[in-house]
């Protein structure tokens, strides 16, 4: 093969260099194409634009592969923890025995908040969406936990700080939006169990924990622990690569997951299947509705921008789904639509022809109800599953040898040379 691709323009060859990854993508690398041509590319929603080098999160839509540092994550799913998973991404490495403890012991060291954040929790307007807030006070971080001495030392404290408080901040959030106290994390409670703790323990009824409802959960935040560079990765790079601290990047990276094009989603099948059963239970509509290109439904949690042929993740989520409801004991009539729904889907011809799979999001919303999450927290458990990828590509970011600002071109399509017109001549 080749090591470069010919442009050849107006009589003129200009040679490109090709880029080959681990697994055998290719790119064409454009770095000097605007210096050696005067051209840019034009690539909206950068559906076909690399912005990185990264070992972190391998990607093959066409054959619905993913995988973490090498790892399949269906084996990350099916033996490993989130905490494990975790250091995996941020370290490059799973760890030992040794260094996984000593990182459960920074983890516990760190979970607390600082108390005065409560008044800002307190302030915001009953009506505020979880996210919002967790946006903020992410951000705030940086002003009650300031500037290391090292870059070494704020990197590594910084990231188990964030990873300790996330959940602490979440979970807090949730209390006192329903004007209950706040419950502190528990030193003998691992990663998963002391956050269903403090959501849901109260002094009146002291919450116990169901080994199935930890495990789906873990589960969930394996399954999004990464995902390569997605709107909100991209908006953790972006925001980085100026160099802004990790508080801040991370903030923003919740602020794009907040669409409902892409954190929102599992929100949003949730409530579509809600519809369907408070309208009679009658998915067919659903169907006849989202095949019909005059009508602006959207059947939710079906198709992916990457995946063309099934979603890895949603496989897995299915198998916990009914493991979940099975050993809880639950029958949920969402979920019986959701079955309905993706069988009849899978065969007819409009969803297989337009790649419209079932996605993660469609059954981790069921799994998030029936451990009891609220409909309105279901985009911040996936920020809180996301975190640790938001890290590692912030920390990959920051050590990558050919770093740029992130500057972006455009091609300008307003009005030409024009002058100023003064007030009363107009």
């Amino acid at each position: 093969m080749d090591d470069h691709v010919k442009l050849v323009y107006n009589g003129k060859t200009y040679e490109l260099p090709v880029v080959v990854g681990s697994e055998g993508e290719r790119a064409i690398d454009i770095t000097r194409l605007r210096t050696e041509t005067g051209f840019i590319t034009l690539d909206p929603g950068y559906a076909n634009s690399g912005a990185c080098q990264s070992s972190i999160t391998y990607m093959d839509g066409e054959k619905g592969i993913l995988r973490y540092r090498g790892i399949p994550v269906e084996e990350l799913a099916e033996q490993s923890t989130f905490k494990e998973t975790s250091y995996l991404l941020i370290h490059g490495r799973l760890p030992t025995a040794t260094e996984l403890r000593e990182f459960s012991v920074l983890l516990n060291d760190h979970s607390l908040v600082h108390e005065d954040m409560k008044a800002f929790y307190q302030n915001f307007p009953r009506a505020s969406h979880p996210m919002g807030i967790l946006s903020a006070m992410v951000n705030a971080l940086r002003s009650f936990y300031p500037e290391l001495q090292t870059l070494e030392e704020e990197i590594n404290i910084t990231v188990t700080r964030l990873l300790a408080k996330i959940r602490t901040m979440a979970a807090m959030s949730y209390k006192i939006s329903r004007g209950h106290t706040t419950v502190y994390p528990r030193p003998d409670l691992a990663y998963c169990e002391n956050f269903l703790n403090m959501m849901f323990d109260t002094p009146v009824k002291p919450y116990r924990l169901k080994h199935e409802a930890v495990r789906a959960l873990e589960v969930f935040w394996i399954l999004h622990a990464d995902h390569e560079q997605n709107c909100s990765t991209s908006a953790v790079r972006v925001v980085g690569s100026a160099r802004t601290n990790l508080y801040a990047s991370i903030s923003a990276g919740i602020a794009a997951l907040w669409g409902p094009l892409h954190g929102g989603a599992n929100q949003a099948v949730v409530e579509m299947l809600t519809e369907i059963h408070a309208s009679g239970g009658d998915f067919r509509k659903a169907i006849v509705r989202a095949k019909d290109r005059n009508d602006p439904f959207r059947l939710m949690g079906f198709g992916h921008r990457v995946y063309k042929t099934f979603d890895p993740r949603a496989l897995i989520m299915k198998k916990m789904c009914d493991r979940l409801l099975k050993a809880l004991r639950i029958q949920d009539p969402l979920l019986d639509i959701a079955k309905e729904l993706e069988a009849v889907a899978l065969k007819d011809a409009y969803f297989v022809d337009h790649h419209l799979y079932p996605n993660v999001d469609f059954y981790s919303g069921v799994i998030l109800r029936a451990i009891g999450i609220p409909t309105n927290m279901f985009t911040v458990m996936f920020a809180i599953g996301r975190l640790p990828g938001w890290i590692a590509q912030w920390k990959e970011s920051l050590e990558d040898p050919q770093w740029r600002i992130c500057r972006p071109r455009q091609i300008y399509t307003g009005p030409t040379n024009s002058h100023y017109v003064p007030m009363e001549k107009r």
